[in-house]
């Protein structure tokens, strides 16, 4: 089977938009959409006015058009909503979550992935994290409803997310288990989803994707392919380098001078195990240059996963004034990125970019106000009478202490949710007027971006990027073809 040697990665919300992932996959690579938090970008979008008129497209041809006319109805703002007030938020998830919410979740994922397929037909793929357990059903659904090719997911140990594929592709109910901090044994923290109880009419035939998983370590790869509930069909191997959350490093957390995690051998990848496990492989991680993808495939890799340079491509959903104040950063070798053990809610590091008048300047994070309305990183807890609670380490101080949370845990910690709905130009605007601020993740590499920048340009495309990466591969394909040859 023939695999592509270039997976660009599902970055943060909405920066892997449709948009970047249609242009990779035309190019024969495989172009990833991020899963997370479709729904409220979803819900941004409509608001805006449905700007160039590509939701509606999605939504013209979604298979169940009684769901998508009562999605267009409730969010659509003809013209946009003016520019001073508030985007809608939809409701927070639930384990047993309202109609309404399950539908939008559906809905928003089909488009998403139905637009990054549009014109060609190459595979696309969707990246969901782990953590965020609560829309994943849903939310796979509605991807698999679109055609999905890929389905990625990280940031966790996925075990249960192949039998998901499974269920849905035979048409049956599927089930997935909430993690619920303090769960007494026996207690229900089961979500369950029939796709019956949404089709308008006979459920379509859909076509199970593959599913790779993103794990760290050789101990999360044989892990997966010997306990997950269905077909694990690759493996994609972060490394630390990589944007985003990082695992944290094996043992007793240690900090360098700067106040980042330390990672030492007990981190690194054994590439010869990996090649004994007998599947594709990716590697992720400061892999985006010529040289590091021709590395990779000699070392017996499929390929590499690329985040950080696709991130700045013009193609991607970062706003525009971020993504120039980067390259600049880049092209003059100035840009600094820090690994924070503490920013995010779920306790993972988190690699941010330092830029000033961002939620990195320590002034503007001091300043915002706690406000929890996206949800996604909350998590589950056994409250009281057998039920189960939500709460945030990012969320007001006071609300988290009353649902049982300890005050260590809410130092530091920042609102993502929100930061990364502004990273993409979709910033939430308060009661007094204040915007919620950015915070750019991207991964170690970011200087390098500027290899892509053509002399006398400021940007570049997807398609340079592609090019620049198989530059060298190629011929080692070739040289590899002729020694299978002399064999």
């Amino acid at each position: 089977m023939q695999f592509p040697k270039i997976i660009q990665g599902g970055m943060g919300v909405g920066v892997s938009n449709w948009s970047l992932a249609n242009a990779v996959s035309k190019l024969g690579q495989l172009g990833v959409v991020s899963g997370t938090a479709l729904d409220q970008l979803f819900v941004r979008r409509l608001a805006d006015g449905d700007q160039g008129g590509h939701m509606r497209r999605g939504l013209d041809a979604f298979p169940f058009p009684d769901m998508a006319k009562r999605i267009w109805e409730e969010y659509f703002v003809p013209s946009g909503k003016p520019s001073q007030a508030p985007y809608p938020v939809a409701p927070m998830h639930q384990r047993r979550d309202l109609k309404k919410v399950i539908e939008l979740c559906i809905v928003s994922n089909f488009v998403e992935v139905f637009l990054a397929r549009e014109g060609h037909k190459n595979p696309v793929g969707i990246n969901f994290l782990e953590k965020v357990q609560l829309p994943h059903l849903p939310s796979i659904y509605g991807a698999m409803l679109a055609g999905v090719g890929y389905v990625l997911m990280g940031a966790g140990i996925p075990l249960h997310i192949p039998g998901v594929l499974d269920a849905f592709a035979a048409q049956h109910p599927s089930e997935y288990k909430l993690s619920v901090i303090g769960a007494a044994q026996g207690q229900d923290t089961q979500m369950t989803f029939d796709p019956a109880d949404y089709a308008e009419g006979p459920l379509p035939m859909l076509h199970r994707p593959k599913f790779l998983a993103i794990v760290s370590s050789n101990t999360l790869a044989t892990t997966m392919l010997r306990r997950a509930s269905g077909r694990v069909d690759g493996l994609i191997i972060e490394t630390p380098t990589a944007g985003g959350h990082n695992a944290p490093p094996r043992g007793k957390l240690q900090l360098n001078a700067a106040g980042e995690p330390i990672y030492g051998e007990r981190d690194r990848v054994d590439i010869a195990e990996l090649r004994r496990l007998g599947v594709p492989f990716w590697l992720a991680g400061g892999y985006g240059n010529p040289s590091m993808l021709r590395e990779a495939l000699e070392q017996g890799a499929a390929g590499v996963q690329v985040g950080t340079a696709f991130a700045f491509t013009q193609e991607s959903g970062m706003s525009a004034d971020l993504k120039k104040s980067l390259l600049a950063q880049a092209v003059a070798g100035t840009g600094e990125v820090f690994t924070d053990p503490l920013a995010s809610p779920t306790g993972f590091p988190f690699k941010v970019a330092l830029i000033p008048g961002t939620y990195s300047d320590p002034e503007v994070a001091a300043a915002r106000k706690r406000v929890c309305d996206l949800g996604y990183l909350r998590e589950p807890y056994a409250a009281e009478e057998g039920k189960i609670g939500y709460r945030c380490s990012a969320e007001p101080v006071e609300n988290y202490l009353a649902k049982g949370g300890k005050i260590e845990d809410t130092v530091g910690r920042k609102c993502l949710c929100n930061a990364l709905m502004s990273n993409i130009g979709y910033a939430q605007i308060r009661k007094d007027m204040t915007m919620e601020p950015p915070l750019v993740t991207v991964g170690d590499d970011l200087n390098s971006v500027a290899q892509f920048l053509a002399p006398g340009r400021t940007s570049y495309s997807a398609a340079d990027v592609v090019e620049s990466l198989l530059s060298l591969s190629v011929n080692f394909e070739v040289a590899e073809q002729e020694l299978a040859a002399t064999a």
